[in-house]
């Protein structure tokens, strides 16, 4: 086998809380992470020559040694002594810089695409053991589906897959940084935090309901004070039919969760109207 395609799909949040800043400046998360149906494409083609060839569709993603998917194979490479090298296309879909994960989940694709083509034999636990030198999310990303995840979110618990439904996912034209956003969390003064439990058993359940009701991220507090625009996005959600609206991750992309997809269709149609968002997809729960 010379080359192989792979599928690297994003996540969003059910549910984000933060327990503590450690004292290594890390932040202690207990999260609800998902799998979504959007999902960038990486190509990986065996060289005979040394090193890593990446290049991406995109002119604003950088193709060097500060992307996810360079540090990913440079780090396979390494730990494995392959010999010559390999080229990767990157095809991107999944919204940059977004709170779903993007970065992550292509160097995750990077693990199963190069254990594949060099045979490398990687059980899943090794390639989360060496995913987390890239990021914290990329274990998670590596796995995927319905998670629970703690400590600085390496830490996984599998979780049943929610009751079918519609995403509405929109990402406004904005950036945020997440390190903007945990720089400015003050976990310690947050006055409530989401039931993040609770949310665990209603999934077990299978009650969508339960799910929904529970929806919350801590890191909200944040994000909208300095992006009033994620809030209107929720609210013209909600308002045309949602069960409920959140923000993923630290941001700014907003996901609802519909019962019928033609209720997803017409918000859909109303966040264009009002020019919230430049991205919008509707999309499942992935798988």
């Amino acid at each position: 086998m010379d080359s192989i395609t792979r599928k690297a799909y994003a996540k969003i949040n059910l549910g984000l809380d933060v327990i503590r800043k450690r004292p290594d400046g890390y932040h202690e998360v207990k999260m609800i992470m998902q799998t979504v149906d959007i999902w960038d494409l990486l190509t990986f083609r065996k060289i005979s020559n040394p090193g890593i060839f990446l290049s991406a569709d995109r002119q604003e993603i950088p193709a060097g040694a500060d992307n996810l998917v360079y540090k990913a194979a440079d780090l396979i490479l390494q730990e494995y002594d392959v010999s010559g090298g390999v080229e990767i296309v990157l095809e991107k879909h999944i919204p940059v810089a977004a709170g779903m994960a993007g970065g992550s989940t292509d160097a995750a694709a990077v693990f199963h695409g190069l254990n594949q083509l060099f045979d490398l034999g990687m059980s899943l636990g090794e390639m989360q053991r060496l995913g987390v030198k890239i990021g914290a999310d990329v274990p998670y990303c590596i796995m995927g589906g319905t998670a629970l995840s703690e400590g600085i979110g390496e830490v996984l618990t599998p979780l049943e897959p929610p009751p079918a439904c519609t995403l509405l996912v929109a990402k406004p034209d904005i950036s945020v940084s997440t390190k903007f956003v945990y720089e400015n969390l003050h976990a310690d003064k947050l006055t409530r935090h989401p039931d993040i439990d609770g949310m665990i058993e209603a999934v077990r359940e299978g009650n969508l309901a339960g799910i929904t009701e529970r929806m919350e991220n801590v890191l909200e507090t944040v994000t909208i004070k300095e992006y009033p625009v994620i809030q209107k996005i929720k609210k013209a959600m909600t308002g045309k039919g949602a069960e409920n609206a959140l923000m993923s991750g630290s941001g700014p992309t907003v996901f609802g969760i519909f019962k019928e997809e033609n209720t997803a269709r017409e918000a859909e149609k109303e966040i264009k109207k009002q020019g919230l968002a430049s991205q919008v997809f509707v999309t499942a729960f992935y798988p």
